[in-house]
């Protein structure tokens, strides 16, 4: 699999979630909806049902990363409702074995997520149940942060415990992601590449999604 972008619409025209999905919608693999509760994180976005009517009106794949407590209860909603790809913390959970089969049977793919402090040891139970291992390269909660270049050993851990492993197991990076770091995540081993305020905040996000992917994947090759 080479590199996959996933544009978040955290820094979007959120009263024109669809319209700004649809901008970047020829050339995207995912699109990346960043679900918060203002208790696992400080911040309040949106819940399934934006995102189930959200998925009604595009085709591009939903790449849902909750950022919620009780992961346990809500997460095999998502996928019922149609994403893609659905991603709770390992932080937030009771059962990650059982979320993530959960997931599965719903029809999704299965992310975890591990904030900057949490060790990839976390994640010694519920690797072989994954599809996704996320690493956040910011401390979850807020569009536009600096990168954490001090998190790319931990991608490359990701990498390595992918790689190990019997299934085909993506490494995500998340955070801070524009021209100048992206390419330090996926030459690290990050092949699905989230960038939020670096598209949005330009002045044609299709042209922005094109010109990461081509930098992350020159990186890859050199």
């Amino acid at each position: 699999m080479g590199i996959q972008i996933s544009p978040s619409v955290l820094n979007a025209d959120l009263s024109r979630l669809a319209d700004e999905v649809e901008r970047i919608a020829a050339v995207a693999d995912w699109v990346h909806l960043d679900v918060m509760d203002n208790h696992f994180v400080p911040n309040l976005t949106f819940g399934l049902p934006v995102i189930e009517s959200l998925i009604a009106r595009t085709n591009v794949p939903a790449d849902c990363h909750l950022m919620i407590e009780d992961p346990d209860r809500w997460a095999p909603g998502y996928a019922e409702a149609g994403a893609g790809s659905v991603t709770f913390h390992v932080e937030a959970t009771r059962s990650p074995v059982q979320v993530a089969k959960d997931i599965r049977a719903a029809g999704a793919r299965v992310g975890v997520a591990v904030k900057p402090g949490t060790s990839l040891d976390s994640l010694r139970d519920v690797i072989r149940h994954l599809d996704m291992i996320l690493v956040m390269t910011v401390e979850p909660g807020f569009g536009g942060q600096a990168f954490m270049d001090d998190m790319l050993p931990k991608i490359r851990q990701a990498r390595q415990l992918a790689d190990a492993s019997d299934a085909d197991i993506w490494v995500q990076a998340d955070g801070g992601l524009a021209p100048g770091t992206i390419e330090l995540a996926a030459a690290a081993g990050a092949d699905v590449l989230v960038v939020g305020s670096a598209v949005y905040r330009a002045d044609d996000p299709a042209v922005m999604v094109e010109q990461v992917r081509a930098s992350a994947e020159n990186a890859v090759r050199l």
